[in-house]
C-alpha cells in the first residue's frame, strides 16, 4: 500500500484550490487542464500523474463542495435548537457562506443541469423519508402548529433556497441597481441575514390565517410563550 509524503499531501491541495477556482470560473467543459496546471503552478503531466483525468478531479472537487455545504448545515438536522431558531441559523449562515463563495450558486445551477447524473449520484444516499421523520420527530409541536406537512415541505425548502441564492445568482444585476439608490451590496445581504428570516418566519405562522381555528392556535401558543 502506497502512502502519501507531506509534499505528496500538499501537491494535491494545491491542484485541488487551483482547480476550485477554474471550475467555479468556466464549468467542467471549459476548463482545459493546461488551465489548472497554469493556477496550480505545475506542468500538465504532474497533474495527470495525481489526477488521471479531467472529469475525476471535477467530480472530487463537485463531491466537495456539496459535502462541505451539508456539513455547514449539520446542526439544522440536530434537536437542540427550535424550529424559528433552525430557521434563524439556515439564513445567517448559508448567507454568510455565499458571502465568501459568491460563485457557487451559478457554478452548481449549472453543472447540475448541464450534467444532472452528478447530482443523483451525489444524493443517491440521502433519504428523504428519514430526514421528514427525524424533522417532524424534533418539531412535531411546531409544524402541526403551523400546518407545515411533509407534502408542503419541497414548497418551503425551495422558497428558502430561493431566498438567499437569487440575490448571489443576480448579484451584478443588483449591485448596478442598488447601486444606483446608494446602497452597497454587502450592506444588502447583511441586513438580508435578519429579513429573510422575519419573513419566511412570519409567512410559516400566517399560511393558515384563512382558517379561525389554526389562527386561534397560534395566538393560544404565541401568547403562551410572551407569559
Amino acid at each position: 500500500m502506497q502512502f502519501m509524503t507531506d509534499h505528496d499531501k500538499q501537491t494535491e491541495e494545491r491542484i485541488f484550490e487551483a482547480a476550485t477556482e477554474v471550475f467555479i470560473e468556466k464549468g467542467l467543459d471549459g476548463s482545459r487542464i493546461q488551465d489548472i496546471a497554469d493556477r496550480a503552478g505545475m506542468n500538465k503531466s504532474l497533474l495527470h500523474y495525481y489526477y488521471r483525468s479531467k472529469d475525476r478531479l471535477f467530480d472530487a472537487v463537485f463531491e466537495m463542495i456539496a459535502m462541505k455545504m451539508l456539513k455547514k448545515f449539520a446542526p439544522v438536522f440536530e434537536g437542540d435548537l427550535t424550529l424559528e431558531e433552525k430557521i434563524r441559523f439556515f439564513f445567517r449562515e448559508h448567507l454568510s457562506f455565499l458571502q465568501k463563495n459568491p460563485r457557487l450558486p451559478a457554478f452548481l445551477l449549472n453543472e447540475v443541469n448541464r450534467h444532472p447524473e452528478r447530482i443523483r449520484k451525489f444524493l443517491a444516499n440521502i433519504n428523504i423519508e428519514n430526514l421528514w421523520k427525524m424533522l417532524y420527530d424534533q418539531h412535531k409541536d411546531e409544524l402541526d402548529q403551523y400546518n407545515i406537512t411533509r407534502e408542503k415541505m419541497p414548497q418551503i425548502i425551495t422558497t428558502m433556497a430561493s431566498l438567499t441564492v437569487f440575490p448571489f445568482a443576480a448579484k451584478m444585476l443588483l449591485v448596478e441597481l442598488f447601486g444606483k439608490a446608494g446602497i452597497k451590496f454587502d450592506d444588502y445581504i447583511e441586513e438580508r441575514k435578519t429579513f429573510a428570516a422575519d419573513f419566511m418566519i412570519s409567512a410559516l405562522k400566517n399560511m393558515n390565517r384563512s382558517n379561525p381555528e389554526d389562527e386561534s392556535k397560534i395566538k393560544k401558543n404565541d401568547n403562551k410563550k410572551k407569559k
